[in-house]
């Protein structure tokens, strides 16, 4: 087991109870139900990539190759860039940030291909060996 991806996903996983939570007790009446559901879609996505992490760290002993690897670092990039742009575009009317919303904006699909790239090589991993 690779203790590094399962690490990850752990932390992951549990930021994305803390980070859930807190939205719904502080953030639901503080920003638009808009915003709101782009918050909440950053949560969903972080723990599934979560998970995804988990079986990364798991399966990179059984499948040695850089694939499994490549997948893992893929899934992390993917949930910085992806779910922390969410986190940064849903709230920045409350934290004053809306001038970097032409910066942060074009982040969020370079997340999103990063989690396809993550499902890819992670296919790629499980096929090769």
């Amino acid at each position: 087991m690779n203790k590094t991806f399962l690490s990850i996903g752990a932390m992951l996983g549990g930021l994305g109870v803390i980070i859930g939570a807190m939205a719904a007790h502080q953030l639901r009446d503080k920003i638009s139900p808009r915003s709101m559901e782009v918050f909440e879609k950053g949560v969903h996505f972080q723990f599934f990539h979560a998970l995804a992490l988990l079986a990364v760290g798991i399966l990179a002993e059984k499948y040695t190759n850089s694939y499994i690897n490549y997948a893992g670092w893929f899934f992390l990039t993917g949930v910085i860039f992806f779910s922390g742009s969410l986190y940064i575009l849903s709230t920045m009317e409350l934290t004053g940030l809306t001038s970097i919303q032409k910066i942060i904006g074009p982040i969020t699909p370079i997340g999103g291909l990063s989690f396809i790239a993550g499902w890819l090589f992670l296919y790629l991993g499980i096929r090769k060996s």
